[in-house]
């Protein structure tokens, strides 16, 4: 961990002065989200089991205080936004610069960093389906995860990309570990999976005003007559299957999120005509081609940027302008050696891209990245504060000037991406 690197950027603080128009609450959710958190055993002793999501880890490795805890999976602000990666610093190993806090002050939790408290925040809580099993003894939870806002299914649970060694995409953490875990690459859903999927959902809908959208999502599934056939096969059937419980709770529609690999026109037309789907995302990561091409190698591979543009622009013509969002690790663009050598230089031309795809009627999800263990980039160091700030201003002007919305990743909806934050004051 760098010991000077406060004294080389802009503090919190400062960056709020200096961008007075920019929510204070989402730039220090965007700063947690950059140099993650540690927890106070008093922050450890508010996690209630019965109440909250957590997940197991273990700190101390190796020391006589080695021990298995249960983290919160995700932190809520007061303004409705969220920081998801929310696992014990220690475990994340996030480098170069110190964590935030949590702590407890008259039994409420906070928020500290060097020691000054900022700001109160809460644990996630469970939904009432996390410790109820299906018909075939699955536990929902395995089916499903949620935030507050939403609830997720995983439609394929590995990705294709992985298969030839070095083909991931060099930031991602997730394949690795699910590998380390001995799974194998692929989607291993079967029918049962999708019977599970609609169980789940049709219980996830009786707890009335939790859920505001279904959120789907997948590793890429190259196989079938077409690239990435199989992929939209079980995305039909996951969306048919939970859309059966939609009816039968009597719903008239249930906002749906899907982020998906690149698929082509007519795979997108299947997807409109045979399931609820309305929107589309798919994730071109990286807007720069040469960048893509290092960072991300499988998808440059088997579909190339301007492929993976093309398909975003064709998509467009299957949902509409404004329903198309283009997933986006934001900061990633400055990995070294290839990426950007300056700030500056990478803002600038991040958002001459970002403004020549908005301008085709797509809109932007972008993430702060995250050098997690798994990864290839996990000793790499993530851009300042004041550079994901701009970055998240710079979207979220590209989208106002093209009259675009963001429905499905908005503050209420997700409340994960510091660029459609921003539309609470459009």
């Amino acid at each position: 961990m760098s010991d000077n690197w406060r004294e080389n950027e802009l503090s919190l603080k400062e960056v709020i002065a200096k961008y007075p128009e920019f929510p204070p609450l989402i730039a220090l959710k965007i700063d947690v989200d950059r140099r993650g958190v540690s927890y106070t055993q008093a922050a450890f002793d508010k996690v209630d089991l019965s109440v909250h999501q957590t997940s197991k880890q273990k700190i101390g490795a190796g020391t006589e205080n080695e021990r298995e805890v249960d983290v919160p999976m995700g932190i809520t602000y007061r303004d409705g936004t969220v920081s998801c990666s929310t696992d014990h610093h220690e475990v994340t190993k996030f480098t170069h610069r110190d964590p935030y806090v949590i702590d407890v002050v008259d039994g409420k939790l906070f928020l500290f960093d060097q020691g000054e408290q900022l700001e109160e925040i809460t644990y996630w809580e469970k939904p009432d389906f996390w410790d109820k099993k299906t018909s075939n003894g699955t536990p929902m939870r395995k089916i499903a995860t949620a935030r507050p806002q939403r609830i997720t299914i995983d439609v394929g649970d590995l990705c294709h990309f992985w298969d030839k060694p070095g083909n991931g995409c060099k930031y991602c953490s997730w394949q690795a570990n699910a590998l380390g875990n001995g799974k194998t690459t692929g989607c291993t859903r079967t029918e049962e999976f999708y019977q599970d999927v609609y169980e789940t959902f049709k219980e996830a809908l009786k707890q009335k005003g939790r859920f505001s959208q279904l959120h789907v999502v997948s590793g890429s599934v190259l196989t079938g007559e077409e690239l990435f056939d199989d992929e939209v096969d079980h995305y039909i059937k996951v969306l048919q299957a939970a859309n059966r419980a939609v009816d039968e709770a009597k719903y008239p529609k249930f906002p749906i999120k899907m982020v998906a690999s690149a698929f082509s026109k007519k795979q997108l037309e299947r997807l409109y005509k045979e399931t609820p789907q309305t929107t589309y995302t798919t994730d071109l990561e990286v807007l720069n081609e040469e960048l893509f091409k290092w960072i991300c190698p499988g998808k440059a591979e088997f579909v190339t940027y301007q492929g993976w543009k093309k398909r975003l622009f064709d998509s467009v013509e299957v949902f509409g302008r404004g329903n198309v969002t283009c997933g986006l690790v934001g900061g990633v663009e400055l990995a070294q050696p290839n990426g950007f050598k300056s700030e500056d230089e990478a803002l600038e031309a991040v958002l001459a891209e970002a403004n020549d795809i908005a301008e085709h009627g797509v809109t932007f999800a972008e993430i702060v990245w995250q050098t997690r263990p798994g990864s290839a980039f996990v000793h790499q160091k993530v851009p300042s504060l004041e550079y994901y700030v701009r970055l998240a201003q710079g979207l979220a002007d590209a989208r106002r000037k093209n009259g675009l919305h963001v429905y499905t990743d908005d503050y209420r909806r997700c409340g994960n991406h510091p660029n459609s934050d921003l539309s609470r004051i459009d």
